[in-house]
């Protein structure tokens, strides 16, 4: 299945509306005419824009999938595997400081997307994790991919737990401290004993 482009400056504005909504009250306390609303339309002029409101949700997860994705690739292609594993930590804590909206959306709304759409979302996520666990086994060979890959999820789960807790220091010092973090509780999960 591929994503549907986000095809317009209109279309985005409604995903940025509905992320910021759906996060704050939920997907199922959001009605379609507050989130036209938030955007100056009514429920029924959203509808010339998406099928429903699930299908909003749904290209909102997508883009996330395949946004991660592609950055993960891209950075994962670096071929010194330090550089690499710095570039994806860099480009996922800005990710997640930039966006908690929606790593707040992802990380609770998932279930409400329709199964050929949630499948290929999650089809995404494993690939972008696999990008994560290919430059830790190049950094550590030794280490078998069940724990890299265990490790890369334990990582993520740190990195975005952002919009809960990225309020306490300006963004700059944390993402510093994020990057330090994760790359200690990476580096620990290579080098402990397997």
């Amino acid at each position: 299945m591929s994503r549907p482009p986000v095809a317009s400056p209109r279309r985005a504005e409604i995903l940025g509306a509905a992320a910021a909504l759906f996060a704050r009250h939920g997907y199922h306390g959001v009605s379609i005419g507050e989130l036209g609303r938030a955007v100056g339309l009514t429920g029924p002029a959203l509808y010339r824009h998406f099928r429903g409101k699930e299908a909003v949700l749904a290209e909102m997860l997508l883009d996330i999938s395949a946004r991660l994705r592609a950055e993960g690739a891209q950075h994962a292609a670096d071929p010194d595997p330090a550089g690499a594993l710095d570039a994806l930590l860099r480009w996922h804590i800005a990710f997640a400081l930039d966006n908690p909206a929606l790593i707040t959306v992802h990380g609770r709304e998932l279930d409400n997307v329709p199964e050929p759409e949630r499948h290929e979302i999650r089809r995404t996520q494993r690939a972008y994790v696999e990008e994560w666990v290919g430059v830790l086994r190049r950094l550590r060979p030794d280490v078998p991919d069940a724990r890299a890959r265990a490790a890369v999820h334990a990582c993520l789960g740190l990195l975005n737990s952002t919009p809960h807790s990225a309020s306490a220091l300006d963004r700059a010092a944390m993402a510093d401290l994020l990057h330090a973090m994760a790359r200690a509780a990476l580096t620990g999960a290579l080098d402990a004993p397997h």
